[in-house]
């Protein structure tokens, strides 16, 4: 993963993390199910949005390095994995 999207995506975890431990004390302190539940459905589009991001990071590098490289091989390997993930995705 190149430098600044490694960067990224981490500063998106990090923040992730802290809105799963505020779900956590939202249960704890039997907080509004709706608002709970509001809640997920923000930590579920941050974690789309990392997903995105490693994704477009993917493409940038490991698939473009396959394409440049001209092996045949390696860039069907790549588009493979891509088709692959994207079609287990939760979309």
């Amino acid at each position: 993963m190149q430098d600044a999207a490694k960067s990224s995506v981490l500063k998106r975890f990090n923040r992730i993390e802290g809105q799963v431990r505020g779900l956590s004390r939202m249960v704890e302190e039997d907080r509004y199910c709706i608002d709970i539940v509001t809640q997920l459905s923000a930590v579920r589009a941050a974690l789309r949005r990392a997903e995105e991001e490693i994704l477009r990071d993917h493409v940038a590098h490991c698939v473009d390095h396959a394409i440049a490289s001209g092996d045949r091989a390696e860039q069907r390997k790549k588009v493979a994995e891509l088709m692959d993930v994207l079609g287990r995705s939760d979309r």
